[in-house]
């Protein structure tokens, strides 16, 4: 499984279009929604938790959260844009991850399950999900869609100018490789960063990882046998990242660019 490393320090400016207050608000409203009549979980775990930006809205919104991610450079960031609230993080695989007790939720966002490449790995990472979820516990996560790796990834190569919080000038040269018959694609990155603000003396860093493409029946299957209730779906428009108007009721259409899916832990 791949992780960031190199493209830690630039995640978020490549990112910074992203709405994680509405994030919050849209997964809050989930919580509320599908947990079977129970009051709002206190615990709730945000697995592949990259920088913390969900993390952190979560947590300011006064839920307990434990963040997890196998990357320690990501992880370094989100320690410093969580310090002060009540956040724990834990450098960890999300197929193997080990927690310290139950959750009354899990929140798994911006496709990190498509990280999930090889055979077995999907089952893995839902069955540690569905063990660590109190019952009627929800699962809250994101999926790309075939449309978004055909024609968002395919075989295109990106420029992403951009700042970190510190001020220092970045550039990230994204190549993608979609193989259609494997349904992964390969991310090429090469990241460009200021050493100090202002010098115009940069360093250079390299970084990779994949993502497979996953139908919602081969999602709905996974989450069956990992002992886990479907509860809804809701897509959102290609070039989008949240369902328009934050509907959970939102359709799930060909022009769907990622699907935002709700589970319920059976036991």
């Amino acid at each position: 499984m791949s992780g960031y490393c190199g493209a830690a320090r630039i995640y978020d400016a490549v990112n910074a279009d992203i709405d994680y207050s509405a994030w919050a608000d849209f997964i809050t409203k989930g919580l509320s929604r599908f947990g079977e009549g129970r009051a709002e979980p206190e615990l709730v775990l945000d697995l592949a938790c990259g920088t913390g930006r969900l993390t952190h809205e979560l947590a300011a919104r006064g839920f307990d959260m434990t963040g997890v991610d196998l990357s320690p450079e990501m992880l370094e960031i989100a320690r410093e844009r969580c310090a002060g609230q009540n956040v724990l993080l834990l450098c960890q695989d999300m197929r193997s991850f080990e927690l310290y007790g139950t959750v009354g939720a899990v929140v798994c966002c911006l496709d990190s399950v498509n990280h999930l490449t090889e055979d077995g790995d999907l089952d893995e990472c839902f069955s540690h999900v569905h063990n660590y979820l109190v019952p009627g516990g929800v699962f809250i996560f994101d999926i790309n869609t075939r449309l978004r790796f055909e024609d968002s990834y395919g075989e295109l190569a990106y420029v992403f100018p951009g700042t970190t919080d510190d001020g220092r000038e970045t550039f990230c040269a994204w190549q993608n490789d979609y193989d259609p018959e494997t349904r992964i694609c390969d991310f090429g990155v090469t990241v460009f960063s200021e050493s100090e603000r202002g010098t115009g003396l940069y360093t250079r860093s390299e970084d990779e990882w994949a993502e497979r493409y996953y139908t919602l029946g081969e999602i709905r299957s996974a989450l069956s046998r990992a002992g886990m209730r479907f509860a809804a779906s809701a897509g959102a428009a290609e070039g989008e990242v949240l369902p328009a108007g934050l509907d959970w009721d939102a359709p799930v259409t060909r022009g769907c660019g990622k699907i935002h899916i709700a589970a319920v832990a059976v036991k």
